[in-house]
């Protein structure tokens, strides 16, 4: 069973807003990106202690180096629970040194790149891998295998 879910961000706190894009493939040799979108964060993270599970949603974001806080609750979670990440996302598992010696799927312009290369999966678009309780994708039109890995993986803790 799924219990509550919050869309949070290190530095906003309840009310505050995550401004964000939708990235697609529309035939080019990268993704195109769309116009922001706005969301709501219900609350400011307090301590990871307080999740069960931690979903990482890719996009361009981790190209920037990513903030203390956010490796330190990537770090929690790759030693507590559960955790997902898809696209972009591996870039942050990498930074918080977290795929060593696990498998890890990303999207493929940072995959074979990143600090966690040894370990890259070369998937489809489409698919998903699992170790552990890390669930990987390359990018968005995995969703569907994605969450359903990863809801299996929840069901099994």
């Amino acid at each position: 069973m799924v219990g509550t879910r919050h869309a949070v961000c290190p530095g906003k706190k309840s009310g505050d807003h995550i401004r964000t894009a939708i990235h697609d493939f529309e035939g080019d040799q990268t993704y195109s990106e769309s116009a922001p979108i706005s969301l709501s964060t219900p609350r400011s993270i307090r301590s990871p202690e307080d999740y069960d599970a931690l979903v990482l949603p890719g996009g361009a974001l981790p190209n920037t180096s990513p903030q203390p806080r956010v490796i330190e609750i990537v770090r929690h979670f790759s030693k507590t629970t559960n955790h997902a990440a898809v696209c972009h996302a591996a870039q942050i598992l990498a930074a918080a040194d977290v795929v060593r010696g696990k498998k890890c799927s990303a999207y493929p312009a940072v995959g074979p790149t990143s600090p966690g290369r040894r370990h890259y999966v070369n998937l489809a678009m489409t698919e998903a891998v699992v170790d552990g309780n890390l669930v990987t994708a390359p990018a968005w039109p995995a969703h569907p295998a994605w969450l359903a890995k990863f809801l299996t993986v929840l069901a099994q803790d």
